[in-house]
């Protein structure tokens, strides 16, 4: 059985699915964790084993080949430790205590182990809270690209958003608050004549707002582009 605050997070993300009350997601959710499954055909969250890879986001060869371990062995292991029941930072930390993983690595089998556990979903924190990214090359020097997101006057041409700029770091990063209150983070890099930028929403509180954002990131993109390139 998770704990309390996990619990109540899955119930949450049920009624969300489903629009059933807060008692029959949660008759729901109980009854599916402790419901006993053929261990040979599938895991104990009911989730195929051939699923495991498509679910974390990586391939069983990629992990193994770094980790050692496939993630049908990663789940079983976590699941003797008991990582459903600990926070994202207990995992990483077991993984790198007790299985001598690289912190980045760590991380990555965590977040595997969380999607396959359904604790979150790809783009979700484990706090509940969404996350959405975009990023995009340009045929310009850097300096420019950074211009067009600091300069207000042009920024308006292509981001017609009342945003705010908290922080920023000529040519390498930016902070803003949005209107609704949500972070984006700004990531520039110089590829020598030509450009990137990193764009992370963050604090987002839902899939659907997260769905449109992703939408919305990638069409501002192909605007500035445009303005840019041409």
């Amino acid at each position: 059985m998770p704990k309390q605050k996990d619990l109540k997070r899955l119930v949450r993300s049920r009624m969300k699915k489903t629009g059933e009350s807060y008692t029959a997601a949660r008759a729901h959710v109980t009854r599916k964790k402790t419901t006993r499954r053929p261990a040979s055909s599938r895991a104990v969250t009911g989730v195929p084993v051939a699923d495991y890879a498509a679910i974390a986001g990586m391939t069983d060869n990629a992990v193994a080949a770094k980790t050692g371990h496939t993630w049908k062995e990663w789940v079983a292991a976590l699941d003797r430790a008991g990582a459903v029941t600990r926070t994202h930072t207990a995992i990483a930390k077991h993984l790198r205590d007790d299985h001598d993983l690289p912190a980045w690595w760590a991380q990555m089998v965590t977040v595997g182990y969380e999607r396959i556990r359904g604790l979150r979903q790809r783009g979700q924190k484990r706090s509940g809270v969404w996350e959405v990214s975009k990023s995009r090359t340009f045929a310009v020097p850097v300096e420019e690209l950074f211009a067009a997101w600091s300069t207000a006057k042009t920024r308006a041409t292509w981001l017609p958003e009342k945003l705010t700029v908290r922080k920023a770091t000529p040519h390498r990063s930016m902070r803003i608050t949005w209107p609704d209150g949500t972070h984006v983070e700004l990531s520039f890099l110089d590829k020598g004549g030509n450009s990137q930028v990193s764009v992370q929403h963050t604090r987002v509180t839902s899939k659907a707002q997260a769905d449109n954002l992703k939408q919305f990131w990638a069409e501002r993109l192909r605007a500035l582009k445009t303005l840019l390139e041409e």
